[in-house]
């Protein structure tokens, strides 16, 4: 299934949404400007969860191999991970806006990237392979939503081949199939000992903590789509 919108429109301008979005795009196009230097830029930005598991027990070298905790949720490996991101931060990121307020909202979202990233270091201590991408703090936004808005509709393309037939989904079984699908492919890649590829538990762990702040008590308000 693919999300082509929801049916949850926002009371307020998702600037601080605009923004990120913004934002991501000219690092991509920083990056694609730096040619041979690329390598360099992404070890110096990128998480690497053996280095910092390292640094936590050198504390002269913590806030340097800490800092890509923020900026590697900046950084992607290509056109189709930017796009992926950023097309699921765009239908569900103004709801969680309007409904967490614009401030509130750019903390949680640069905390949730966090709390990801930790938890994809705490499930890959021993990983060198350097993590990118938006993806742990967009799942928080998503997990967020399902806690908000879980009865919004959202307009789905479903790959039935050869029909593609497009449907009105509840949120709470889109979003819900989506956390599964991370939990069953973490699980399988903690169980065959892999540590490469997707960050699954960065997903995992960033959607449960968006769910969880936002269902003890970060709604603003008590509006709902229905």
């Amino acid at each position: 299934m693919f999300p082509l919108r929801d049916e949850n429109p926002s009371l307020t301008t998702p600037v601080v949404t605009r923004a990120l979005i913004a934002l991501n795009v000219a690092v991509f196009i920083y990056e694609l400007t730096l040619g041979p230097r690329l390598n360099a830029f992404v070890g110096s930005f990128a998480l690497v969860p053996h280095s910092l598991e390292l640094a936590l027990h050198d504390h002269s070298a913590l806030s340097a191999a800490a800092l890509p905790l923020l900026s590697s949720l900046f950084l992607h490996g290509g056109w189709t991970h930017l796009i992926g991101n950023l097309w699921y931060l765009w239908i569900f990121g103004d709801n969680v806006e309007d409904r967490l307020g614009h401030a509130r909202f750019g903390v949680f979202y640069l905390v949730g990237g966090v709390v990801a990233g930790l938890i994809h270091v705490l499930t890959n201590p021993d990983s060198t392979l350097p993590t990118v991408g938006a993806s742990g703090a967009i799942a928080a936004v998503l997990g967020a939503y399902a806690a908000a808005f879980p009865r919004a509709r959202v307009i789905m393309l479903i790959p039935l081949f050869p029909i593609f037939p497009i449907l009105p989904v509840p949120a709470l079984f889109v979003l819900g199939a989506w956390f599964l699908m991370q939990f069953a492919s973490g699980t399988l890649a903690l169980s065959a000992g892999l540590s490469g590829g997707v960050a699954w538990w960065a997903h995992i762990g960033g959607f449960a903590f968006g769910y969880l702040v936002m269902a003890l008590g970060g709604a603003r308000g008590a509006r709902e789509a229905a």
